[in-house]
């Protein structure tokens, strides 16, 4: 067996920065398949492409042949999962996107893993590990006073975007039972920092502020999100995938809640500190009706891989926040015009909330 890794979804926001983060730290062999669908961005790994340990494959995890010949090719040691459609709003206007790439698409992923892992070795089984990244919507919805969500809270999605993902939580685990396939899920919480695709919360504030656009929110904004600056999250993967029990979930999240509203007026207060424009960027803030199914609040409890694994978050919401800013700041040509222009457009950029 190789040292190589496979990572789905890698040109996504989430997997970019674990490929970019592993390259850098881990050092080992990479091979990246994306089907560059609206989120997928080819950029996002441009400072890795001359790399030796890098390689791009352009293709869907839905196509069973395609998996089957490129995990024979590389016979990876790893498989790290996070090719999924992911936007709220868009699962609800689409659903059958998201359930071809998130439930099918894992079906086939697992499939070409659970095939390629009987052709290994007892010692190369030991080795072999299958992480399957996924998200607290999987959890429904938490009241102000709730505790935050374990690794044991029942399942109860609320839209089909997480319906979808809780399918492909409960294929993996079955895969793991049924099959003994080495596997690991780690459910995050709202995900922010550079490269995120704009149609997303904190992307598309600093771009329609800077632009002098409103900055619609859902409802009475109160609905509130813990939020993983997404460095944190590729630090808690890599943990999890050296370390973690096989078979088991771990919860990773940035132990940061905070309302939609609040969010958008510190990030409004640091634009008008790092860019100031002629009136403060909170007067740019609209209320818009709220969406069908609003999750009101997400908390995570990461108690499980703090004791078992060691791992915590390394940034503030502050320090992560600022971060951010200051890197769209600083890269205004990001995302290219076109890209751009087609997330600002679109009907699913009109309202937003912080969904990871």
């Amino acid at each position: 067996m190789s040292t190589t890794v496979l990572v789905t979804g890698g040109a996504g926001f989430i997997g970019s920065c674990f490929v970019l983060d592993w390259l850098a730290t881990v050092k080992t062999p990479v091979v990246v398949l994306d089907a560059l669908t609206y989120a997928g961005n080819r950029e996002n790994l441009a400072s890795v492409e001359a790399d030796a340990n890098f390689r791009f494959v352009h293709g869907d995890i839905t196509d069973a042949a395609l998996l089957a010949k490129l995990v024979a090719e590389i016979q990876p040691r790893a498989i790290v999962h996070f090719a999924a459609e992911t936007h709220v709003d868009r699962s609800i206007l689409g659903p059958g996107a998201f359930i071809k790439t998130n439930v099918d698409g894992t079906f086939q992923l697992l499939e070409a893993a659970r095939n390629y892992y009987g052709t290994l070795s007892t010692d190369e089984k030991k080795n072999f590990r299958f992480l399957h990244v996924s998200t607290d919507e999987v959890y429904g919805t938490l009241s102000p006073t709730d505790p935050a969500f374990t690794e044991t809270t029942p399942y109860a999605p609320n839209s089909p975007y997480s319906a979808s993902k809780a399918a492909s939580d409960h294929l993996v685990r079955a895969y793991h039972h049924t099959y003994g396939l080495p596997t690991l899920t780690t459910n995050c919480s709202n995900n922010y920092g550079p490269r995120q695709f704009p149609e997303k919360l904190i992307p598309l504030m600093i771009l329609n502020a800077r632009a002098g656009k409103a900055l619609p929110i859902y409802g009475d904004g109160l609905n509130v999100r813990d939020w993983l600056y997404v460095g944190d999250h590729c630090s808690g993967i890599r943990a999890v995938l050296e370390r973690g029990q096989l078979g088991e979930t771990y919860n990773i999240g940035g132990q940061q809640e905070m309302s939609n509203i609040a969010l958008v007026r510190e990030l409004c207060a640091i634009l008008d500190e790092l860019a100031p424009a002629a009136k403060p960027y909170a007067d740019l803030v609209t209320y818009v009706k709220d969406r069908p199914g609003h999750d009101r609040r997400y908390a995570m409890d990461i108690t499980k891989i703090q004791r078992e694994l060691g791992w915590k978050p390394a940034e503030t919401f502050a320090s992560g926040l600022r971060k951010t800013v200051e890197w769209y700041l600083a890269n205004p040509a990001w995302p290219h015009h076109s890209w751009q222009c087609a997330a600002l457009d679109s009907p699913f950029c009109a309202v937003v909330d912080g969904e990871n």
